[in-house]
């Protein structure tokens, strides 16, 4: 009541519709938590409210980020019904999430990835599945191609989801991809995921989609309609041996490359970092695995 997000929302006109969505969600959940509050209109939110909800969800588990985002989305909205007299000030000015330790990103161990990758090799001796019909191939073909690019190429599970066989260039080994803020970066493309994308896209993928239709996106389920993030994380509870998300396979990418000698600039080209700084944390991350190694492995570590 009187919260008015659809207005608020329709000012939003810079930020991706995922980003839209994560902002609209936030303050759903806020608005819904303050309510238990009996406050039922912004005019009634305090700072003193700002910082226990951010309390609560501290003590709720949340991860940094998602707290840090959630602490934006009520600035920027706050803000908002300031300028537009919904409020009379605003409560949410500089407004931030209490200090604590970052969480580091998890990267997959090499067992992990293999089970992901190849999931018959890493099940060998298991007892035998039932016969594999025909729409189970193509869904096999399908998800070796979307493991070998989350992967191969670092892709956030969004930016997979809304490929298009238009966006790749397969003699090239490239892909044109659109990350956060509908901003466009090319991806290189291994050698792994060019070769399943291609099995993909000329065996499987006519038997499931209608291939005339320009609009049809590059991944489909078994019903003919758009992948979507659940639906891949799905196809990677099937194939791991324990629960894996999607974003990790994007954290191990990364810290493969920086631990196999790439830049810190490249790395960030890659994964489409706005600041560098985000792409920082992986240093930590692969400085961790090199201790880690060398104390498991030196006989004076």
């Amino acid at each position: 009541m009187g919260w008015e997000l659809d207005r608020f929302d329709a000012t939003l006109t810079g930020l991706s519709s995922a980003t839209r969505t994560a902002y609209r969600s936030d303050l759903e959940g806020f608005a819904a938590w303050v309510s238990r509050a009996g406050v039922e209109h912004p005019s009634q939110v305090t700072r003193t409210t700002l910082r226990r909800y951010l309390a609560h969800l501290t003590t709720r588990g949340f991860a940094r980020r998602s707290m840090a985002r959630k602490a934006s989305s009520l600035r920027r909205y706050f803000a908002w019904a300031a300028s537009t007299g919904v409020v009379p000030a605003d409560p949410a000015a500089s407004l931030s999430v209490p200090k604590g330790p970052a969480r580091l990103p998890r990267v997959l161990h090499d067992d992990e990835l293999a089970s992901l990758l190849d999931p018959a090799a890493s099940r060998a001796g298991a007892p035998p599945a039932d016969e594999p019909t025909e729409l189970d191939e193509h869904l096999r073909l399908r998800d070796q191609a979307v493991v070998e690019l989350l992967y191969g190429s670092g892709l956030r599970v969004g930016e997979l989801c809304s490929l298009a066989p238009a966006d790749l260039d397969l003699p090239r080994r490239q892909a044109l991809v659109w990350g956060k803020g509908d901003k466009q970066r090319r991806v290189p493309l291994s050698q792994p995921a060019a070769d399943a994308l291609e099995r993909w896209l000329t065996r499987s993928r006519p038997q499931l989609v209608d291939t005339r239709d320009p609009q049809a996106p590059l991944f489909v389920n078994r019903r003919g309609n758009p992948l979507t993030p659940r639906d891949v994380r799905r196809i990677l509870d099937r194939r791991a041996t324990a629960p894996v998300n999607p974003h990790a396979l994007r954290h191990t990418f990364a810290t493969h490359l920086l631990d196999g000698g790439a830049d810190l600039r490249s790395v960030q080209e890659l994964l489409g970092h706005a600041d560098v700084g985000t792409t920082q944390i992986y240093t930590h991350v692969s400085t961790d695995r090199l201790q880690h190694v060398h104390r498991s492995t030196h006989p004076r570590g």
